[in-house]
């Protein structure tokens, strides 16, 4: 109950409580992109969301678990178009990455690239490699010169 709790408070004060986390927010950003291309999230995808987070914070459970409830908040948010559709998502992250460059070090292709294994439908898949596409672009765009 209490773990519940401070789950769902942290979530809703997350810019308050929770360190460096326009980082954290822009990383949700970039799975989201993947996870959503497809409108839905598989189990697989899930699976796969589940070791990126925990890959990526290592020890820190509670924030690996924060990505992944932002990556899902993010994506329930643009499935009910509440505030955020697909194209207004794509916006935030390259603006993002232009105010921010140091943040094209949190786009890691190999992580994004297992995402894609998810996939069955060619279309699906032909969309998630646009969208790496659109992420190794501004990796290189914006990337340390």
């Amino acid at each position: 109950m209490f773990k519940s709790l401070k789950r769902s408070v942290t979530k809703m004060f997350r810019e308050l409580l929770v360190y460096h986390h326009s980082s954290l927010e822009y990383r949700a950003k970039i799975l989201t992109l993947m996870v959503s291309a497809n409108g839905e999230i598989c189990e697989c995808e899930k699976q796969k969301l589940k070791e990126i987070a925990h890959s990526i914070y290592g020890d820190n459970l509670e924030r690996a678990e924060l990505l992944i409830d932002t990556v899902n908040e993010y994506h329930s948010k643009i499935l009910t178009d509440n505030g955020l559709n697909f194209e207004h998502l794509i916006q935030l992250v390259e603006r993002e990455t232009k105010e921010a460059p140091r943040f094209v070090e949190k786009i890691d292709m190999t992580q994004l690239r297992e995402l894609k294994e998810c996939i069955d439908d060619d279309e699906d898949a032909l969309f998630q490699e646009r969208i790496l596409e659109f992420l190794g672009t501004l990796k290189t765009e914006y990337g340390r010169r």
